[in-house]
């Protein structure tokens, strides 16, 4: 008999999110430091071009540093050498703040990257090769079907499925908990080993499936670095949007140039470059870039691999969450605790038969079976070393054993049973089966029938609890408007009164992968976004059809492939925090998108009556923050203009606080704070420079 898999219950960051607590980042001084230098390595033209706002501040700095050279430049100047210089240094500081929120944002992932890195270049593999000798080779030059044998205390060279052997491997190098996981052959989902993890006991033998350069380890490694991380739909129709509106102030700013010589008014070349600057939205263009990095940092941080910033995005629009019953609403530790005969058969007959049925099923469930059959007095029978396991699949949705005496005996849901007696038995139910199987499933149990030789001896009671605080949780979902679906393999009464209990909108009992697959595109013929998870084979297709698909990490190589988000604590309910993850991303960029448009409207009226002051004293009216000079104006405009990025990243970075609301109430909140707010701030900070910086110029 194989060891017993422990098990337990976590709460995902997010979950304590959803209770008002959030979690804490780690930036450390040595951190900083390393996005100081990779911020001055960002002002190379072939960086700063991907932004196009912050590649405006940037030219425009150039321009003010030939001025500072040569005033006259582009024609007579009022403007001195040090003015010019001191627009040039505010643009230039504005443009280095921008390349350190992204270089920060992007700082813990690259250090990420580099201890996976280290990890990857010292692993080694012992290669059988076919005619059964031994070769200890460095991993990268393992390839896919290669079988490598992998001692005690000895580090996974390659991701592969075990074939051979049974282990506890300690995956913390990958999923941070030190907890060790039993592999062995034939499970399925325990099946699975990756790079980088460390065998603790024993031995395994395992065929690599995957070639260098694809592995589980390379895959976070790319992920995990910044650089590699590639737009969202949204953030490049933003980027877009952001383009469009700095083109038009660029067209707008250059034709002030003839309109003042019209009015005989002398219009500073530096200036315009100020009153472009201010105009055009670079705290969001600043910041953007920033907040979709921290977005797919911060599930990291939750233990789930992101394999793009849209797999978070989309996690934000989700309008159905398809929740597996089992591991996801329930605890998953469904255990036997009862067994009912039908009338005319002996309880003892039912229970040693539930035995040998379980005798090969390695399942947590099968194991349980095995206990509480044992408790109740049966045996081993003779004759099991010739005898023949069924393992279970999701078609059949029976397990079983074929005794060497010619005995045929099985496991499962009772529909399934009761087919295969009617099948290759020609047998009738008793009468009294499907009586037993409604009662057990009214009380939120799952029956499990068993028959030998097509006759249905009884029901194996299977019980199994909702995990604490599913039904609040589900309950805040639907508040934004998100629609619930579970989905089990039980009958459709055990799956309407768990259904009831945890409070979803909507079941679908008895399902197969097929059924799964069916029911995404069904949601997503309706128009909606739709997130599920799976670990199984199985489940790959329907992963790879969900807009948002988790896989766990201790599933299949195929799920994980096929799935766009990757849990490394193998927990479901994460599901219902990576949707949060991903509305606080989108309301962070709303929200900057808002407050960034709000300064601009304030900085205008700062620096438009500074420029024509002279020529159009009418123009004094609108010195509504009541500006001390011309220049100080402007001045005082560019450097809150510059200070509100260092200020904003923080909030960037962190995200702005997620409430459970509808999505009227957010827009409504974050208005108010964000774009009253947005205008607010720049009338109080400019005037406040203004009056510290008004005496020295």
């Amino acid at each position: 008999m194989t060891p017993k898999r422990k098990t337990t219950a976590k709460i995902g960051p997010l979950g304590r999110q959803f209770r008002g607590v959030q979690p804490q980042g780690a930036y450390t001084a040595d951190l900083f430091w390393r996005a100081f230098k990779e911020s001055l390595v960002k002002f190379q033209p072939r960086v700063q071009i991907r932004n196009p706002v912050m590649f405006v501040v940037w030219v425009g700095s150039l321009v003010t540093l030939a001025l500072t050279i040569e005033p006259n430049l582009f024609g007579p100047s009022s403007a001195s050498r040090g003015y010019n210089g001191v627009v040039m240094a505010i643009l230039v500081l504005t443009v280095w703040f921008a390349n350190y929120a992204e270089a920060l944002a992007e700082g813990r992932g690259k250090a990420k990257a580099a201890a996976l890195r280290r990890t990857r270049s010292d692993l080694v593999g012992v290669r059988i090769l076919d005619d059964g000798r031994k070769q200890t080779v460095p991993a990268r030059d393992l390839r896919k079907d290669d079988v490598v044998r992998v001692e005690k205390d000895h580090v996974m060279p390659a991701d592969g499925e075990v074939i051979e052997g049974a282990a506890y491997v300690n995956e913390a190098a990958i999923t941070g908990e030190s907890a060790p996981v039993l592999k062995e052959p034939g499970t399925d989902i325990f099946s699975s080993v990756t790079a980088g993890t460390t065998v603790i006991s024993d031995w395994l033998l395992i065929r690599v499936t995957t070639n260098p350069g694809d592995t589980f380890l390379d895959r976070m490694i790319h992920l995990v670095e910044g650089a590699k991380r590639q737009k969202t739909p949204n953030e490049v129709a933003l980027t877009v949007l952001l383009s469009v509106l700095t083109l038009i102030f660029v067209i707008v700013v250059a034709s002030i140039a003839p309109v003042a010589a019209y009015l005989q008014a002398q219009i500073n070349i530096a200036d315009l470059v100020a009153l472009l600057v201010a105009l055009i939205p670079t705290t969001i263009g600043a910041l953007l870039s920033a907040i979709g990095i921290a977005a797919i940092d911060r599930t990291m941080r939750f233990n789930v691999l992101a394999m793009s910033g849209k797999a978070v995005e989309a996690a934000g629009d989700v309008q159905t969450l398809i929740l597996d019953k089992t591991g996801t609403i329930t605890t998953g530790n469904r255990e036997a605790n009862d067994f009912i005969a039908v009338a005319g058969v002996q309880q003892s007959d039912l229970v040693q038969a539930a035995f040998l049925a379980s005798y090969f099923d390695t399942t947590p469930e099968g194991r349980s079976v095995i206990s509480c059959s044992v408790a109740r007095g049966a045996e081993p029978a003779v004759g099991l070393d010739q005898a023949k396991g069924l393992d279970f699949s999701a078609q059949t949705r029976m397990s079983g054993i074929d005794l060497g005496d010619g005995r045929v005996i099985r496991k499962g849901a009772v529909s399934a049973v009761v087919r295969h007696a009617a099948d290759e038995f020609h047998a009738s139910p008793p009468a009294d089966l499907q009586a037993i199987a409604d009662r057990v499933s009214k009380m939120g149990a799952t029956p499990l029938a068993i028959s030998v030789d097509g006759d249905i001896l009884g029901i194996v009671v299977l019980s199994d609890t909702l995990k604490p605080g599913i039904r609040e949780r589900i309950e805040q979902l639907r508040k934004m408007a998100i629609r619930t679906i579970m989905v089990t393999g039980d009958n459709p009464i055990t799956a309407q009164t768990i259904a009831a209990e945890a409070g979803v909108d909507e079941f679908v009992a008895e399902v197969n992968p097929e059924e799964k697959l069916r029911l995404v595109r069904r949601e997503q013929s309706e128009g909606r976004l739709v997130a599920m998870t799976g670990d199984g084979t199985n489940d790959a297709p329907a992963l790879a059809q969900a807009d948002v698909g988790l896989a766990m990490h201790s599933g299949t190589m195929a799920a994980k492939e096929a799935a766009n988000l990757v849990d490394l604590d193998s927990d479901p309910t994460k599901l219902t925090d990576l949707v949060a993850i991903g509305k606080q991303m989108l309301i962070t960029r709303g929200a900057l998108t808002t407050f960034s448009i709000a300064n601009d409207v304030a900085k205008y009226f700062a620096i438009i009556p500074a420029m024509f002051i002279v020529a159009l004293p009418g123009l004094a009216a609108l010195n509504v923050m009541g500006l001390a000079t011309p220049r100080s104006a402007v001045l005082s405009a560019l450097i809150f203009n510059a200070l509100i990025i260092p200020l904003l990243i923080p909030l960037a970075l962190r995200g702005v606080h997620f409430r459970v609301e509808t999505a009227a109430n957010l827009f409504s909140r974050n208005l108010w704070i964000y774009g009253v707010g947005g205008l607010i701030a720049p009338f109080i900070g400019i005037k406040l420079i203004d009056f510290l910086i008004a005496p020295l110029v």
